[in-house]
């Protein structure tokens, strides 16, 4: 008679459990010697064609400027990564939307804004993100959980320049001190 509440626990309790993926660093995305190398970056000069803060212009998130640390341009992957159900915090800057405006594909970023922020993140730091069901994204400084499996897939088109790209099982909208 013991075993009925732990046999119903195990039969109805378990289908509904939802385990989250573990919870990815933006930095563990990065091969050691790049977290080195921008941890021993210079500042940069914000004088450059961003500057103006209109990244709706050629080149989108792309680096305009030629001269900043190669760190700045890098699409080197941790191989480790690849094919990880994982779970990413950052914030969304949409590309392509269904017929209803929810947001099907997007660029997941590191942080807020960094679309018009100087310079834009590297991108081994910015990470395609396709969600079929879509997503209505109504404030983009707003951050989102994404979670799925995580490729190492090098992506580019005029706005940016990925070297990761995320099948998302699930997007969650939350407050910035929820991340």
């Amino acid at each position: 008679m013991r075993r009925l509440p732990f046999l119903f626990t195990l039969l109805f309790a378990s289908p509904f459990s939802h385990a989250e993926p573990p919870e990815l660093d933006w930095l563990d995305m990065m091969p050691a010697e790049d977290r080195q190398a921008l941890e021993e970056m210079p500042d940069i000069s914000h004088d450059t064609p961003e500057a103006d803060g209109d990244f709706t212009a050629k080149g989108g998130l792309k680096q305009k400027t030629k001269n900043l640390p190669a760190v700045m341009y890098s699409t080197k992957t941790v191989a480790e990564l690849n094919g990880r159900e994982i779970r990413l915090g950052g914030y969304p800057v949409p590309l392509e939307s269904d017929g209803k405006g929810r947001s099907t594909t997007f660029f997941l970023v590191p942080y807020p804004g960094a679309c018009i922020h100087l310079p834009p993140p590297p991108p081994n730091q910015i990470v395609l993100v396709r969600y079929p069901k879509g997503i209505r994204l109504e404030d983009l400084s707003a951050p989102l959980w994404v979670d799925g499996r995580l490729r190492l897939e090098k992506v580019s088109n005029a706005l940016a320049d990925a070297a990761y790209a995320i099948e998302a099982s699930g997007i969650e909208l939350v407050e910035e001190e929820e991340m």
